[in-house]
C-alpha cells in the first residue's frame, strides 16, 4: 500500500508533502497504515469533501491511496474532516514531520 499525502493552506500557507509505502516502512508502521485506511473507509469516501462555510487559514488535505491495483484520491478541507479520517491524517502528519 502506498499513500501520498499533501497538506496545504493554514495561516502561513506552508505546504507539506510525503509519500509512505508499506514496503519501505518499519514493520509496526507498515501494519498501522492499512488499518488506518480501512478505519477511514477511504476508498468509499467522495473525491472532494468541503465545508459549506469556507474558512480562511484552514488546512486542506489531499490523500491518494494505491493498493492492489486500486487508486483513490480524496481532497478534504480541515473544517469538513470526517472523524473516521482524522486518525489517518494525524498519523500521516506525524510521519511527514519525521522526514
Amino acid at each position: 500500500m502506498r499513500v501520498s499525502f499533501e497538506r496545504t493552506g493554514g495561516f502561513a500557507g506552508i505546504s507539506k508533502k510525503t509519500t509512505v509505502d508499506t514496503d519501505t516502512l518499519p514493520p509496526d508502521e507498515a501494519a498501522t497504515l492499512p488499518r488506518l485506511v480501512e478505519i477511514a473507509d477511504l476508498f468509499r469516501l467522495p473525491e472532494l469533501i468541503t465545508s459549506p462555510n469556507q474558512e480562511s487559514d484552514r488546512f486542506q488535505y489531499k490523500l491518494t491511496v494505491e493498493d492492489n491495483g486500486k487508486q483513490h484520491t480524496v481532497t478534504v478541507s480541515e473544517s469538513a474532516l470526517p472523524g473516521s479520517l482524522r486518525p489517518l491524517i494525524e498519523w500521516l502528519q506525524t510521519v511527514a514531520q519525521k522526514r
